[in-house]
């Protein structure tokens, strides 16, 4: 155990976060998304996991550490409901809140199609995979920078 460091965040994990730089992407996924065939192609090569943790707990667990990207439009993506594009589900509303109250500020989620979202998760870090029971708990983040302290 850690100090200030949310107990859900392993080892493995805060390393994968730590190691990752500017423009690098990290899925958090739900339960039913192919994460081991999808990591293998990663960066990683290997699924992460975030046991007992839905994807809004989850996403607000890494955020208490990660950076969000503030040079692109939506730093976070989710995975569009198959045929219903503006569709916005319960677990996807629950992070979005999540994402808020990280930033300090309401932050644009975009929608990516279940398909192409695959492939931009191929395109990944790492892929983290949490205990959401939920469809579409499939989320995107782009990792940020810290500015250095002012002088």
């Amino acid at each position: 155990m850690l100090k200030g460091i949310d107990p859900r965040l392993n080892p493995e994990l805060l390393h994968v976060l730590a190691a990752m730089g500017h423009g690098d992407d990290l899925v958090i996924c739900d339960t039913n998304f192919p994460a081991d065939s999808v990591a293998r192609q990663t960066v990683w090569g290997r699924p992460l996991r975030i046991d007992g943790a839905d994807s809004a707990t989850a996403v607000a667990a890494v955020l208490s550490l990660f950076p969000l990207d503030s040079f692109v439009d939506s730093p976070v993506s989710r995975m569009e409901v198959v045929g219903e594009p503006d569709t916005v589900t319960e677990v996807q509303r629950e992070v979005q809140q999540a994402v808020d109250a990280a930033e300090g500020a309401p932050t644009p989620i975009a929608s990516i199609e279940r398909f192409a979202f695959y492939e931009a998760a191929k395109k990944a870090y790492a892929v983290l995979v949490t205990g959401e029971l939920r469809f579409y708990g499939c989320f995107i983040l782009k990792k940020g920078v810290i500015p250095p302290p002012a002088s």
